[in-house]
């Protein structure tokens, strides 16, 4: 298999259909496209999601906050608590750890999220730093929203611009290579692009607004937007267009992804949230009220057969998302 998230048909015959227990309080199971499990707690719902960082060396404590909690906020509501598991590889230093728990904390805190346990250890089972995280929220019943819940007629909206996570990686781990081509001036800034991975406040905002016109939620990861589009429209067993001449891409990944050939809408993308509304408008504006850039990338619809990329008067199938680009990197 290739570097990257385990191809679907794997995920689905391999791993998912071999889970055949499940209690009657776990209200939604593992599924393609899936970003939570959620679990019946009476009154509440318990919101849960886990997720490892293993594309990045630099910066990795800050991007495992912002990735896990993000899952969360698909749900449309606020993280509560972060277990956090490292795996520290051998030579690594007490001023090294302190160095990653300080981004830690400081992530940790500017969203407004608790670490709450854990475990830390040293291996030679990595040859780096691997940190998984799961995160956890609280929802009441009437106010969950699913990754699987797109309909046919519903709006793609994305906010942000694409391929933000992947452009900060690379210009963190190629930082020399694209000073030497593009100047400091421009590294800087791309790698400032870590600073807008969080979608939990536009996953707040969409919440507000509701299930009723807000009906699915998806945090663009590995296999970026197109990746995502594709995700959601299995998970709802429904069809999708993505018009790629409307997807929002900074200048600063234009640039990196031209330059190491890469597409930027098949790059890991945490800080954007795709969402599946009927109301685009009104989520557009409530977006616009918190200062955060949203547009209408596509739809979806009815036939599960029908899933395309349109570019200009071309016409593309969509296909199921693969390696991310990230890992075309040297």
């Amino acid at each position: 298999m290739e570097i990257g998230k385990v191809p679907h048909d794997v995920l689905k015959n391999i791993v998912f259909d071999k889970l055949k227990f499940f209690d009657p309080d776990v209200m939604i199971k593992p599924g393609i496209g899936e970003d939570c499990a959620v679990l019946n707690c009476g009154e509440q719902l318990a919101v849960l999601s886990c997720d490892p960082i293993t594309g990045a060396s630099k910066e990795v404590g800050r991007l495992a906050v912002h990735v896990s909690c993000n899952d969360i906020a698909a749900s449309g509501i606020r993280p509560l608590g972060l277990l956090v598991s490292i795996l520290l590889p051998p030579g690594t230093t007490e001023n090294d750890l302190e160095m990653l728990m300080t981004e830690i904390a400081e992530t940790a805190t500017a969203i407004g999220v608790s670490v709450i346990g854990g475990h830390t250890e040293v291996t030679d089972a990595v040859a780096r730093t691997v940190i998984n995280m799961t995160a956890i929220g609280i929802s009441k019943k009437d106010q969950i929203i699913r990754s699987s819940g797109a309909r046919p007629g519903d709006k793609i909206v994305v906010t942000k611009t694409v391929g933000l996570e992947g452009t900060a990686i690379i210009a963190n781990e190629k930082e020399a290579e694209l000073k030497k081509k593009f100047g400091l001036p421009f590294v800087e800034k791309a790698k400032s692009c870590i600073t807008q991975i969080s979608v939990v406040e536009e996953g707040i905002a969409a919440g507000e607004i509701g299930p009723e016109f807000v009906h699915a939620m998806h945090d663009i990861t590995e296999g970026g937007v197109f990746g995502a589009a594709w995700e959601m429209a299995e998970a709802a067993n429904i069809g999708v267009t993505v018009s790629a001449d409307q997807i929002p891409v900074a200048p600063e990944t234009k640039t990196v992804c031209e330059h190491y050939q890469l597409n930027p809408c098949r790059l890991i993308s945490s800080g954007s949230m795709m969402i599946a509304t009927s109301k685009p408008e009104l989520l557009i504006e409530k977006l616009s009220e918190k200062g955060v850039l949203a547009t209408v990338v596509g739809e979806f619809l009815d036939k599960a057969d029908d899933r395309f990329v349109v570019k200009g008067d071309e016409k593309k199938v969509l296909e199921p998302p693969k390696s991310d680009e990230l890992y075309k990197l040297d």
